[in-house]
């Protein structure tokens, strides 16, 4: 780039930031508008192609220290009112050459600013910048060393009942653009896990695979049950009449019926009782019902409760079931 198009053309304003920017916010916005206008992107726009050239070399020159301080001095030159022209012996190069060197800028730049900028546009569309063919050929516009780099996936998020999570079922989420995609939901995902979506992503900027979309699965909770893996856990509660003698209790499913358990007597507090293949069922297999039993404690006796709870507790041996534990944790 000659230094006549140093003193007329703004290139903090093409890219739109102010003159103190940093070299991170800077490569952040020059990203952030070569995708915006990359040839890819917008296929037979001329407008978009030129703007994009327009950026990178705003780009290229801003991102280099020593160029970069050259152009804000030419361009604080500029700021006076002076203005060259390049014709004749008395031209633009002549006057500013002696200052930056011009002879020697415009050989590095012709060899070394080219492969500068192809490694700068590597690392947004792959590792090698321009391709062979460059725009309007085969190649698709910008290649990697490696070959076309895959489009960014596209992340989204979606909330399933806890019946529909055992299930399955399906679901419309957000890909690229804001375009709706349905995903199905195999039976027995777990919440937090992530479904893929293959080409719902964003295009590849060098002719490569299009991203995919990556949903997230929340699922809610249920009033009743919990996963445990393909396991279905379950609280039941059970009279404190019904742990000492032994009982068969209803415990519900998830389908809604009920099935028949047995309590042994003498049953204690938090037994797991199981009922096979009343699980959740994926392509990993069937799980269990587990039903976990629980004792409950009146809050409240009559009298005549009371009375023969007191004459119970009088005939039971005069024991202390703490004894054994009490005893470990002093010999721990």
């Amino acid at each position: 780039m000659a230094s006549q198009d140093w003193f007329e053309k703004d290139f903090y304003a093409i890219l739109g930031v102010k003159k103190d920017v940093s070299d991170a916010e800077l490569k952040k916005v020059y990203r952030k508008l070569a995708r915006q206008h990359h040839p890819d992107s917008n296929p037979g726009d001329a407008k978009a192609e030129a703007k994009f050239k327009e950026i990178g070399e705003a780009y290229a020159v801003l991102s280099d220290p020593q160029e970069r301080a050259e152009y804000d001095q030419v361009r604080a030159m500029g700021a006076g009112g002076a203005r060259f022209t390049t014709g004749g012996q008395g031209g633009f190069e002549d006057v500013f050459g002696g200052i930056f060197n011009s002879g020697a800028r415009q050989g590095r730049r012709s060899g070394a600013r080219q492969a500068e900028f192809e490694d700068i546009l590597g690392g947004i569309f792959g590792q090698g910048g321009f391709g062979q063919g460059g725009f309007g050929t085969s190649t698709g516009g910008f290649r990697g060393a490696s070959g076309p780099t895959k489009g960014e996936d596209v992340t989204g998020h979606v909330t399933i009942d806890f019946l529909d999570a055992v299930h399955g079922t399906a679901v419309s989420v957000k890909g690229a653009g804001g375009k709706m995609h349905k995903a199905k939901v195999p039976a027995g995902v777990n919440d937090g896990q992530k479904l893929r979506v293959r080409g719902a992503g964003w295009p590849s900027f060098d002719g490569g695979a299009t991203g995919d979309l990556v949903i997230t699965v929340a699922v809610r909770r249920h009033p009743v049950f919990t996963r445990d893996g393909l396991n279905l856990r379950v609280d039941v509660p059970i009279t404190f009449v019904e742990a000492v003698q032994g009982a068969t209790i209803e415990v519900p499913t998830l389908e809604g019926e009920t099935v028949r358990l047995r309590v042994a007597p003498g049953t204690p507090s938090g037994r797991v009782l199981r009922v096979k293949g009343r699980g959740v069922t994926s392509s990993k297999g069937t799980g269990d019902l587990l039903a976990t039993v629980q004792v409950a404690v009146p809050g409240h006796l009559p009298d005549q409760a009371r009375e023969a709870f007191e004459a119970f507790a009088k005939a039971m041996p005069d024991e202390n079931p703490r004894d054994d534990l009490l005893t470990r944790a002093k010999g721990a």
